[in-house]
């Protein structure tokens, strides 16, 4: 695992999730690092689920993937990390990368996976989130159109702050 590990990092880039914002038809999810930012749109429930992980809000329930989680720390399987491997039509598609130790032996499972449930798991188990070298040079840069997002809605926000 680890030397394939090594041989993969090269095919694959390290990103983050730098924002979620509200569209008609779900949410737009922002990946990316200080190169490329690009965006994953995914339905409303799970970019609430990615948000709320993002804010820390504590949920009176758990959620499917607060179960999941849950489910990984009672059959000591980690979250080693997830990539989005593929990208076709305007769909993405990821890899959960799991690792499980127990008295048996040790496993690692890799499962198929939508993006959006991906990343919250690895927001949750704070772990790391990849995107295919080749996926991630033939995505759109959209840097510019999240930092003029984020600048509108400081300003609306620190706008409704100053209003008596």
């Amino acid at each position: 695992m680890t030397s394939l590990f090594f041989v993969m990092q090269n095919d694959v880039v390290l990103v983050i999730v730098k924002g979620v914002m509200p569209t008609a038809n779900g949410c737009a999810v922002f990946l990316g690092n200080d190169d490329k930012t690009f965006v994953i749109y995914v339905d409303h429930s799970v970019g609430n689920a990615i948000q709320m992980t993002m804010s820390g809000v504590k949920k009176d329930r758990p959620l499917t993937h607060d179960l999941i989680g849950t489910m990984f720390l009672g059959l000591g399987v980690q979250l080693e990390h997830i990539v989005v491997n593929d990208a076709r039509e305007g769909t993405y598609f990821a890899r959960i990368l799991l690792r499980m130790e127990n008295e048996i032996g040790k496993k690692i499972l890799e499962l198929d996976a939508r993006p959006s449930d991906s990343i919250v798991l690895a927001l949750q188990q704070k772990r790391p989130i990849y995107v295919a070298r080749a996926v991630f040079d033939s995505v759109d840069d959209m840097t510019e159109i999240l930092e003029r997002v984020l600048k509108q809605q400081s300003e609306e926000s620190g706008g409704e702050a100053e209003s008596p």
